[in-house]
């Protein structure tokens, strides 16, 4: 018999989580007495930067992470982050402290009262084990639900003095295949697919999280269909320079319905269609057209507005699909209209982006969290190979930096580009500098155009001329870069992007490119 700490170390290299994402507090002190060389401690200077680091880290190894933080107030300040982290399906171990077994009754300080309740429903389990002992199972268990389908985070608090009590061994858990789908429901989706006059598929995160990239692009040769993205999708699931891809749909309803018009079968993989921004009014999809959706996500297909819903792995779906006769020949949709030309001499978000799109090294990656930018990114800087964009799925700000950092650290051989607007950047502008103390290829470029600019766009909409609190003007981006470690270049015409963009394309360590945006 060895103690709960030893135990949990050697479970943790079964489970492949030798690196842990934290911002260490004195309750979380023990777990680390002497931490292994094996294992790898990355620091964030903040919990809300610890979890999008995680997140981004998971996302890029196909692995759960495993994040370490302080007590009720750390995990209070990652829960914005761990909101995304539940609605991105990435799979987390959130391990948090609490304060000794002995002192529980007295509400000591730093104690959590109802710790497993507070990050609730954002975690798939939770749990405060009964005993020390229980802990490396509670950890096991913990890991093994986040990366059960749908993924998402799970959350374990321990307290202080669990670490040196005696243990036994805890083996780490195997998990079988994915879900494959109903057969007989799958073949009837792919009958209806091959019985179709005009097929349209809808393609969300999911098919991106299962591996469907190529398989995606077959089934849509095959039958000739109108590809589009599903609404605020956080991943690209098909190369959005093929003939066949038709656009994103907006997270509108009668948009949607605008959109799919014509289109007698509609098969939908990996995310919601129906994820709506605002109120709308009339059907949810066209009308005389036949809805197929396919997601690993129970809950999603439980509400989905379709005449057929399929729980499972997309990546075996879109086999089963591929595994029905090809149709009769078909006309192909009509391909979508050219992107409006740009004004050379406006540095405008679209001009950047463009500038972008030429510039990007093979291979890169490109994170965005700018709310403003992503219309003028769909018509100018297209996604064009797998596993090669990444944004935040719940709608909340400061994932971005945080998240392009673990991404980075999860595949160091790749350029990671995050494209961030001012406001996002400050949610987590502490980031740069886990990003400068692990030397990490991150190309950082800040859209600053001087107010929470997505905000007063939205405002228009409800006829509001004027929206308090969204000037920011004055902040120094190049800065905050050189405070942390970061080298930095401010851009402000056009003639000077294209110099300052390479160089930070080229370097190996991180870089800041502050574009002041018209």
């Amino acid at each position: 018999m060895t103690d709960v700490r030893t135990v949990t170390q050697a479970l943790l290299r079964q489970l492949g989580m030798t690196t842990v994402f934290g911002n260490p507090g004195s309750t979380e002190l023990p777990m680390f007495r002497d931490f292994p060389e094996d294992f790898h401690y990355v620091l964030g200077l903040q919990e809300s930067v610890v979890l999008a680091m995680a997140d981004g880290y998971a996302q890029g190894t196909g692995r759960a992470a495993l994040v370490n933080l302080h007590a009720t107030a750390g995990t209070g300040h990652a829960l914005g982050n761990l909101f995304t982290a539940f609605r991105n399906q990435t799979p987390l171990v959130v391990t948090a402290g609490q304060q000794a077994r002995s002192i529980l009754p007295f509400e000591p300080f730093l104690f959590a009262e109802r710790a497993t309740e507070f990050p609730r429903p954002f975690v798939k389990w939770a749990v405060e084990p009964a005993r020390a002992q229980d802990v490396p199972g509670a950890i096991a268990r913990a890991w093994a639900v986040a990366m059960q389908p749908p993924c998402g985070p799970t959350f374990v608090s321990i307290p202080i003095d669990d670490w040196e009590q005696p243990c036994d061994p805890v083996h780490a858990p195997r998990l079988g295949a994915a879900n494959p789908g109903d057969p007989a429901l799958l073949r009837e989706a792919a009958a209806l697919l091959a019985g179709a006059a005009r097929p349209a598929l809808v393609l969300g995160a999911g098919v991106a999280r299962d591996g469907g990239w190529h398989a995606a692009i077959a089934l849509a040769e095959r039958h000739q269909a109108a590809v589009f993205v599903a609404p605020f999708s956080a991943r690209a699931s098909f190369p959005e320079q093929h003939p066949l891809f038709a656009g994103f749909l907006d997270p509108r309803r009668e948009a949607i319905v605008a959109a799919l018009a014509g289109h007698d079968v509609i098969i939908a993989l990996g995310g919601p269609v129906s994820l709506y921004h605002v109120e709308g009014s009339g059907p949810h999809l066209p009308p005389g057209s036949t809805t197929v959706f396919i997601a690993d996500n129970p809950a999603h297909v439980s509400w989905a507005p379709c005449d057929l819903g399929i729980v499972a792995h997309a990546g075996h779906a879109l086999a089963r699909l591929l595994d029905a006769p090809a149709p009769a020949g078909r006309v192909p949709p009509q391909q979508r209209a050219a992107p409006p030309v740009l004004n050379p001499g406006l540095l405008d978000d679209r001009w950047l982006l463009d500038r972008v799109a030429a510039l990007r090294p093979d291979g890169a990656i490109i994170v965005e969290e700018s709310p403003t930018a992503r219309g003028p990114m769909h018509d100018h800087l297209p996604i064009t190979a797998p596993d090669s964009f990444y944004t935040c799925a719940s709608g909340g700000l400061g994932h971005g930096l945080p998240a392009a950092v673990g991404l980075a650290l999860a595949q160091p051989q790749r350029k990671v580009i995050a494209l961030l607007g001012d406001g996002s950047a400050m949610y987590a502008i502490q980031g740069l500098w886990s990003a400068a103390k692990m030397g990490l290829p991150v190309s950082f470029v800040i859209l600053n155009n001087g107010r929470y600019e997505a905000l007063q766009g939205f405002g228009r909409l409800f006829g509001m001329q004027t929206v308090a609190g969204t000037d920011l003007s004055g902040l120094d981006f190049c800065g905050f870069a050189r405070a942390q470690g970061l080298e930095s270049r401010r851009v402000d015409t056009t003639d000077a992007l294209d110099a300052a963009l390479a160089w930070s394309f080229a370097a190996a360590a991180p870089t800041l490119v502050e574009v002041m945006i018209a």
